[in-house]
């Protein structure tokens, strides 16, 4: 650990002249150098982010459909080679596969190299016959089912079962997954689990901190609810803003959740920046099964401004959601390697300034969002 502190630490003061720097300059370079210092270092910790993308687990965990260990292995290889050095996981994407996967690749790397997030929340439990409802993400052979515990001791489990899955000796963050309204498993009880995890999970992940076992907490959820709720009653230090903050969807967070992040110096790192694919132009949007019909509108709306520049639409999502200052990563996922490759690329495309200017103008985005 404090080889790893020491790895971080020394990227202090490159990391706090590009933060001085006024944002139309700190975008234009340093989002998108090959060689880019560590940026956006949490306030209330050590840790450094390696640049401001990284790569979402959903699908080493056969999010969607299936696929195999060679074809993830590739993937993330592509993705090294790119200069990802932030991988985020969790024990419920592919029910303990995402991590296993991500653990394998990452054994033989040097450890103050890269960044690694994992979630709490899930404990799983051996079952060679579990079925899944038919309607759940994973797909392929599962041999784990699953508890909620949003304990204290839920969460010292949770993270000890995480190492060993993952083989590591320390997680970098470690975010409360899904304890949500959206999650339907729990439905209106998410505020009694909420509860728990106020006197459990929160101070427990507090004190893992404090020992260096993790160097940052937060919340990994889906709607604002729980973040506000965890920035009243806790300390955390970066919050997983998922599928909240996009191209086609950003009010709320621009404007009501990253004003209060702000607040108490949280960080945000942004999950689901494509919508599952939507902004990447596929025919999906979020984890549900439907497209809603105005988000189909609005898409074709930016498409047509987008395509005038020379870019795609995937490119500007992606910047975009760099572009806020209180974002610290932005975590596309991919499943082919072509995926991650062209995800990188987009990083480290600048989109014209008009471009933005006309969506604003045509109101697609907010005219206060940073770009």
């Amino acid at each position: 650990m404090n080889t790893r502190r020491k790895f971080f630490k020394q990227s202090a003061l490159a990391t706090a002249a590009i933060a001085a720097s006024p944002l139309s300059s700190f975008a234009s370079q340093d989002i998108y150098s090959e060689h880019s210092t560590r940026l956006q270092g949490l306030p209330k910790g050590d840790l450094k982010f390696p640049s401001k993308f990284g790569m979402g687990g959903v699908a080493l965990g056969n999010g969607f459909q299936e696929n195999s260990n060679e074809k993830i292995t590739k993937t993330l290889e592509a993705a090294w080679n790119a200069g990802v050095r932030y991988f985020d996981t969790s024990p419920w994407y592919g029910l303990g596969l995402s991590e296993r996967r991500l653990g394998q690749f990452l054994f033989e790397k040097n450890s103050e190299d890269f960044i690694v997030s994992t979630k709490i929340g899930r404990l799983m439990q051996p079952n060679d016959n579990f079925t899944p409802n038919s309607d759940l993400l994973w797909k392929g052979k599962l041999n784990f089912k699953h508890k909620y515990d949003y304990t204290a001791s839920g969460v010292r489990n949770s993270v000890e079962d995480s190492l060993q899955r993952m083989g590591l000796s320390s997680i970098d963050v470690v975010f409360v997954h899904d304890l949500s309204p959206d999650n339907g498993d729990l439905g209106e009880s998410w505020t009694e689990q909420f509860e728990i995890a106020k006197k459990g999970a929160f101070p427990e992940l507090t004190k893992m901190r404090e020992e260096g076992i993790i160097k940052a907490w937060g919340m990994g959820v889906n709607t604002p609810q729980p973040i506000l709720k965890c920035l009243e009653v806790a300390d955390p230090d970066i919050m997983l803003v998922a599928i909240q903050y996009s191209l086609v969807d950003h009010k709320n967070a621009l404007n009501n959740v990253f004003p209060e992040m702000d607040k108490k110096n949280v960080k945000a790192v942004i999950g689901g920046p494509l919508n599952a694919g939507f902004l990447a132009d596929r025919n999906r949007f979020n984890y549900g099964g439907t497209m809603p019909e105005s988000m189909v509108i609005k898409r074709k709306q930016i498409n047509a401004i987008v395509k005038k520049y020379n870019v795609d639409l995937a490119t500007v999502a992606l910047n975009f959601c760099a572009a806020h200052p209180t974002v610290a990563s932005v975590i596309p996922g991919a499943s082919l390697a072509e995926q991650v490759t062209a995800n990188v690329d987009s990083f480290k495309t600048k989109v014209p300034k008009a471009l933005w200017e006309e969506l604003k103008d045509a109101k697609l985005i907010e005219q206060n969002a940073p770009v």
